[in-house]
Order: C-alpha cells, then sequence, then structure tokens
C-alpha cells in the first residue's frame, strides 16, 4: 500500500499555491477561527484579484478587502457581529471596487454541501419571494426547479466549489489528516468542496498522536493539499480549548478599519508575527 507523502511546508510556500483569480473560502465564522496566519501571509505576499465565498465571514474577509486582496465577494454576511458591519467591505462594495453577491446562510450551506458530496445542486427551502431569487438565476447560481415529489416549486442552488479553502486547525500530521475541536461550522464541507486546501495548525503531530485524540478527524491526507505549523495562528479571533478572541486587538481594528485603517492595524499586529509563523 503506497504512504502518504508529507505535506509540511513553510507559510511563504503555501500561500504561493494560491493563483490569481482564484476563488477563495476560509475556516471558522467572525471572531472564531479565522486562518488569520495564511490570509496575513497572503496580504503580505501582495496576492491581487481572488474572488470570497463564505456564509458568515468576519476579520478575515476585511482584512483581504481592505489590503486589495479580493474583488469580489459572495456571503450571507459580512459583520464585526457587536461591531456592525465589516467596515472595510462596506465601503468598498459602496465604492465598487468589490462585487457583493447577497446570499442566505442555508444557501451557501446548500451549495457547499453539494460541491463536498459532488452534486450539481443542492435544493433549498425558504427562499422562494424573495427577491434574491432574481438576483442569483441572473447570475446562474440558483434555479427554481419543480419539485419532482411534491409538485411544488424549490430553490436548486449550484454547486459551491471553491478553488482554494484555507482552514485553520488543532492539530494536524505533515500528511495532512487534522482534528478541528469545538465548532466545525461548515469546514468539513468546504474543505472537500474545494479544489486545493491549505492547513495551517496550532500543534503538527504524528499520526498515531491524532489516534489517540477524542475527536474524530476533520480532514484526511486525500483532501489536503499543504500543512503550515502556526501556533496561534487564529489570533486575533478566538480558538476552541485554546485561546479566547482578543476583544481588545478587534475593538481596536474595528475602529481603525472603520477609520480607513486597517491596514495600519495590520501592520501594528499582524505583519509583527508573521516571523513567528515561519514568513
Amino acid at each position: 500500500m503506497p504512504v502518504a507523502a508529507e505535506k509540511l511546508v513553510g507559510l511563504r510556500e503555501a500561500v504561493e499555491l494560491v493563483e490569481e483569480g482564484s476563488t477563495i473560502t476560509v475556516s471558522g465564522i467572525t471572531f472564531s477561527r479565522n486562518p488569520t496566519a495564511l490570509v496575513a501571509a497572503l496580504i503580505e505576499r501582495g496576492a491581487r484579484g481572488l474572488g470570497f465565498v463564505d456564509r458568515e465571514p468576519g476579520l478575515a474577509l476585511d482584512l483581504l478587502v481592505a489590503a486589495g486582496v479580493v474583488s469580489s465577494v459572495r456571503a450571507a454576511m459580512a459583520t464585526l457581529e457587536l461591531y456592525g458591519l465589516a467596515p472595510s467591505v462596506r465601503r468598498a462594495v459602496e465604492e465598487g471596487r468589490v462585487g457583493f453577491l447577497e446570499d442566505t446562510c442555508g444557501a451557501v450551506i446548500a451549495g457547499l454541501r453539494a460541491g463536498a458530496y459532488g452534486l450539481p445542486f443542492m435544493p433549498v427551502a425558504g427562499v422562494l419571494g424573495s427577491q434574491l431569487v432574481e438576483l442569483h438565476e441572473r447570475e446562474d447560481t440558483w434555479r427554481v426547479i419543480r419539485d419532482p415529489f411534491g409538485g411544488g416549486e424549490v430553490v436548486a442552488v449550484r454547486a459551491i466549489r471553491p478553488d482554494v479553502a484555507l482552514i485553520h486547525a488543532h492539530y494536524c500530521d505533515p500528511y495532512g489528516n487534522c482534528v478541528i475541536e469545538g465548532p466545525r461550522y461548515e469546514d468539513e464541507l468546504k474543505i472537500r468542496a474545494s479544489r486545493l486546501v491549505i492547513v495551517s495548525a496550532e500543534e503538527i503531530v504524528d499520526t498515531d498522536a491524532l489516534r489517540r485524540l477524542p475527536h474524530p478527524l476533520s480532514s484526511t491526507s486525500l483532501h489536503v493539499d499543504a500543512v503550515v505549523h502556526a501556533p496561534g495562528g487564529a489570533w486575533p479571533t478566538a480558538m476552541h480549548g485554546r485561546y479566547g478572541a482578543d476583544w481588545g486587538a478587534i475593538e481596536e481594528y474595528a475602529r481603525m478599519a472603520r477609520e480607513g485603517r486597517a491596514l495600519e492595524w495590520f501592520s501594528k499586529h499582524l505583519r509583527p508575527r508573521l516571523s513567528g509563523w515561519g514568513w
């Protein structure tokens, strides 16, 4: 039986895999388990022209938009929760620098599930009558179809297959088998739906150590293309069981981003951390 190849690489090498024009998705939600180390590396690399798709992104998306990395977004919401709408995203959309396709939580999840399962689409209910239907039919991302069993109408959501998933996990072995503890959100769907998967991890452990953990694998070596060791790689967002969200840093980001100074915050807080993540 062939032995899986090791996929452990440096941060710089990992983000070089993300090609211009790719559509990316990221792990976690607004302030939980964002792949901040990978996002910071993309920004530092000077990546441009990326699309972005997710259900409920927050800090990671706002940073990417502020840095000019992302030029189009598809999401159900883009917020900093109690601090309001993601300010860099809102400004860029209002000024016409970034396109935004509004979606719903259920439809994004359905699209990712279809992509993960290898299906062309997934039906959803509850959005008929919304103006979003007309919007997505123009974009060819949803279609109203006849329910073959009940005879009514349902919305078919085209499979969402991101080009790249950036995922931050608790544990990973050098081959790409990883474990996410606590809430996983849609991350396991993203891993299976995406064409290329980069995982950063708090800890790199051997495969036997993964087997002793009480949690099932979130990905296997079949799914993952590159593994990066990035302890603290979700900061300032929370990492379940490891560290909480750094609300002081997040509040400072929200204030500076509203003032158009998100990149100053990046230079102050994230650029110095890149060397610790192996940049």
